[in-house]
């Protein structure tokens, strides 16, 4: 296998896949793990391949396997790896030490209507929080690679890569125009009503959009047919105003909606949407203390809202 563009170096993140690998056996493990898709592991392995002009896996029946060659280079990619850690934990612990600052990204529910409770009771003088926004997927990739001290989740999922502590409870509900047919029906709707429904759904990704395709799989009827995929909540209120779709979001993101009458919530039989929100920080990256500190706040806060 001959080797493609000679010198150039190869990314972190192809070592990190071959590392993944080897440390679950299998391309679907090492993808769960990591946060990403199957297809896009196996791309990133042929792609490592073709850099290095080496066969670094052997597929079989029972999972996936590293090559001698694979396990040779895999020696010194983790020495390569471990020494791109110790870089950024130095990078994370001057920036925090020169501006005072805690990086901090967040799904979409949780930045809107829980965070800046959060930061608001902070005792004064608490360091400044710069806070992005993102689906669930991209607050766990921004955790990983160190772009956040810590993140703020509403997927069921969190990979092995990271460390969690819960900080709330949330359900998803079904809800419709007042024009709806579900608006005016007396019984629930069930999950293969639910799932067959012209629905507007947040983009893969988002959390609640995880919550809901595995709750309606456990009820034994997948999300079908073709949903409208939208990138915030408020473009799915929309569409739901207009009458036709339903949606299925959070409690929270609704309830001033649903007080005004805007929306209707429907009774659904069959179907958990109950979910836990979490805070997440990288293993074998300590926080800084501002990001420490920032945590056990919103620990302490969500322990006082649960009681």
């Amino acid at each position: 296998m001959a080797p493609d563009a000679p010198g150039r170096r190869v990314p972190l993140g192809a070592l990190e896949l071959l590392d993944a690998v080897d440390a679950h056996g299998s391309l679907s493990a090492a993808a769960r793990a990591l946060g990403m898709a199957q297809p896009s592991v196996s791309t990133g392995l042929r792609r490592l391949e073709r850099q290095t002009g080496l066969a670094l896996v052997v597929r079989t029946a029972s999972g996936t396997r590293l090559t001698d060659a694979g396990t040779a280079l895999l020696g010194r990619a983790r020495d390569v790896l471990a020494a791109s850690d110790a870089l950024e934990r130095e990078v994370a612990a001057l920036r925090t030490a020169q501006q005072g600052r805690v990086q901090v990204a967040a799904s979409l529910s949780v930045a809107e209507y829980l965070v800046p409770g959060w930061l608001a009771s902070r005792p004064a003088g608490s360091p400044v929080v710069d806070l992005e926004v993102a689906n669930s997927r991209d607050v766990v990739d921004a955790v990983l690679h160190g772009r956040a001290d810590l993140g703020f989740v509403e997927g069921p999922d969190v990979p092995d890569g990271l460390h969690a502590r819960p900080v709330g409870d949330d359900e998803l509900v079904v809800v419709v125009a007042p024009g709806h047919p579900w608006a005016r029906r007396r019984r629930p709707v069930t999950a293969a009503e639910l799932s067959a429904a012209p629905l507007a759904v947040r983009e893969a990704g988002s959390g609640t959009r995880a919550v809901l395709e595995r709750a309606l799989v456990a009820a034994g009827h997948p999300l079908g047919g073709s949903p409208a995929q939208l990138g915030s909540t408020s473009a799915v209120k929309n569409v739901v105003r207009g009458g036709s779709a339903a949606a299925v979001l959070s409690a929270l993101t609704v309830a001033d909606e649903l007080a005004r009458g805007d929306l209707r919530r429907v009774p659904v039989d069959g179907v958990d949407l109950r979910r836990t929100l979490r805070v997440v920080w990288a293993r074998g990256r300590r926080p800084s203390p501002a990001a420490r500190d920032l945590a056990e706040h919103v620990l302490r806060e969500s322990g006082r809202a649960r009681r």
